[in-house]
């Protein structure tokens, strides 16, 4: 392969466009022709059939079925690993070239159905246009991303210096069979960037996906189906995963698990793979990303407008439902009352409802019946913790859907829970710190470390932030959220996971290993 053109972001639709809006809604009605429909399990290139189904369903309107889906069982699971296993025997040995060919063909062919799939993410999690076009875009970055790198990786050898009398070699080969287990919150971008990057850097997938979005799930995997992929290589079995789940983890055919979720989930992966079970040849790489407890630091310096912006955005895009979240927004004493106020205002703008309707609607649903009572609980602790300025409550529909209504509390203490436990709400804590020094304090305060950002201009305070604000992805004078692929790697500190980088130069890395190789001339 020659090398391939420079990495480019895929570009946001504008749907202040009449074309991009009709194209749009032509995409959604094309969903909503295609719903209530059966998916099966997709183990070594066939379907399999059960019973047992899991109906996922509209968050916005809990009693239209998106679709049905097959759940897997132990023996399931047990069967995509072998199938895995034997794909794996052949899979290993295409050329690393070849095997960016299929993401390519992968990312096309996504982008050529943008906004069907960005649809499919409206109806069955509740995305806004603007958030399901985001995800695909990354969905797509991703992919061409992830093949220009092993690419790269390819040629390492010309990296190496040769040593007098020997030919040197230096080859980044696969791992094995990996278990990718996705959330449900990026159910496009984070799925398929975990499995192409497993994929075009040798490995096989078992692929579990979140029971909240199995259908999009499916979809997904059928272009890298219909794409001529191996069979074996890229297996599909949702289910429970106190049962499939965990069967993946535990076995010893697994070499590697990607996961993407919450904090206790991922322990207890971490936990379970660090086991060493009979027959097992190896120690169970992990690659874990597991949310956080996002702060947006405002200083006296600040542009107020500016970071009350960035606040709203960081804290309510998606619903609050980003483990990049600027859950948090700690201000300096002098600046609190003005950055409050304005923040107040701009949220009560944002618009709520069904997001299949329009464009112009921010606020969709939350995930799920189950979120819908913890945020609730977590907003009622919030009394008792601070003072609620906006929100507080569920919205009243027709329909049922899970919908909460933007949630702002002031004033509250630094240490209390709705500032130190990750909500996955809409729910946003406003903390007043003393001084710069007190904000950086606050902002370095919880268990986690993925994302932050720093509204100021002060030069020396920045500088001081690069050393000492202590998160993965740090931001100045922008929104805690929307990492672009190539330009922010993607992964936090601490109880936020096991620093991967998602989407930057060495995240193939861990689903490799080194191998040197010298023959003496």
């Amino acid at each position: 392969m020659s090398n391939p053109a420079p990495f480019k972001n895929e570009a946001l639709t504008d749907f202040s466009q009449a074309a991009n809006r009709e194209a749009y809604q032509k995409a959604v009605a094309l969903v909503r022709s295609q719903l209530g429909r059966k998916y099966p399990l997709h183990i070594g290139g066939r379907e399999v059939w059960h019973d047992h189904l899991n109906n996922s369903s509209n968050p916005a309107r809990p009693k239209e079925l998106i679709g049905s889906v097959v759940e897997g069982t132990k023996q399931d699971a047990s069967d995509a690993l072998q199938a895995a296993t034997e794909a794996f025997k052949t899979w290993q040995y295409v050329d690393p070239q070849e095997r960016a060919r299929y993401l390519f063909r992968a990312a096309a062919e996504i982008r050529r159905r943008k906004h069907e799939f960005s649809a499919w993410m409206v109806f069955e999690i509740g995305k806004s246009w603007a958030e399901g076009d985001a995800d695909i875009s990354e969905t797509i970055d991703f992919l061409d991303y992830y093949a220009r790198q092993m690419v790269r990786l390819s040629r390492a050898s010309d990296l190496l210096e040769q040593f007098p009398g020997e030919q040197n070699e230096l080859e980044y080969i696969p791992l094995g069979v990996g278990a990718v287990i996705p959330p449900w919150n990026f159910p496009c971008a984070i799925l398929t960037g975990m499995t192409g990057a497993a994929i075009v850097a040798g490995n096989t997938v078992v692929l579990k996906p979140s029971h909240l979005t199995p259908v999009l799930s499916y979809k997904l995997c059928e272009v890298f189906w219909n794409s001529g992929l191996p069979k074996g290589v890229l297996n599909y079995v949702p289910g429970p995963g106190s049962e499939v789940g965990e069967s993946l983890v535990d076995d010893p055919r697994t070499r590697f698990i990607a996961f993407t979720g919450s904090k206790e989930v991922g322990c207890r992966i971490f936990e379970r793979a660090a086991k060493v079970y009979p027959g097992q040849k190896w120690l169970k790489r992990t690659i874990l990303e597991m949310g956080g407890k996002d702060a947006v630091l405002v200083d006296e310096t600040a542009d107020v407008e500016a970071a009350a912006e960035g606040i709203v955005a960081s804290a309510f895009g998606f619903q609050g439902q980003k483990c990049s979240a600027g859950s948090r927004a700690v201000m300096v004493n002098a600046v609190y009352d003005a950055v409050v106020e304005r923040v107040v205002e701009k949220t009560k703008k944002l618009t709520q409802g069904a997001t299949d309707t329009s464009p112009d609607v921010h606020q969709g649903p939350v995930s799920d019946e189950k979120a819908f009572r913890k945020i609730l609980d977590y907003i009622e602790v919030g009394t008792q913790e601070g003072k609620l300025l906006l929100g507080g409550h569920a919205v009243e529909n027709a329909e049922g859907g899970y919908f909460i209504e933007p949630t702002i509390f002031g004033d509250v203490p630094w240490d209390a829970r709705i500032a130190q436990e990750e909500i996955f709400g809409p729910v946003l804590s406003c903390i007043r710190a003393q001084d710069f020094e007190d904000a950086l304090r606050i902002g370095n305060s919880t268990e986690f470390g993925l994302t932050g950002s720093l509204y100021s201009n002060d030069r020396s305070r920045l500088e001081r932030a690069r050393r000492e604000y202590h998160v993965g992805n740090l931001y100045f004078n922008r929104k805690s959220t929307g990492a672009m692929v190539g330009s922010h790697p993607f992964g936090g500190f601490n109880m936020s996971g096991t620093d991967s980088k998602a989407g930057g130069p060495d995240y193939l890395l861990l689903f490799t290993q080194a191998k040197s190789i010298a023959e003496k001339l």
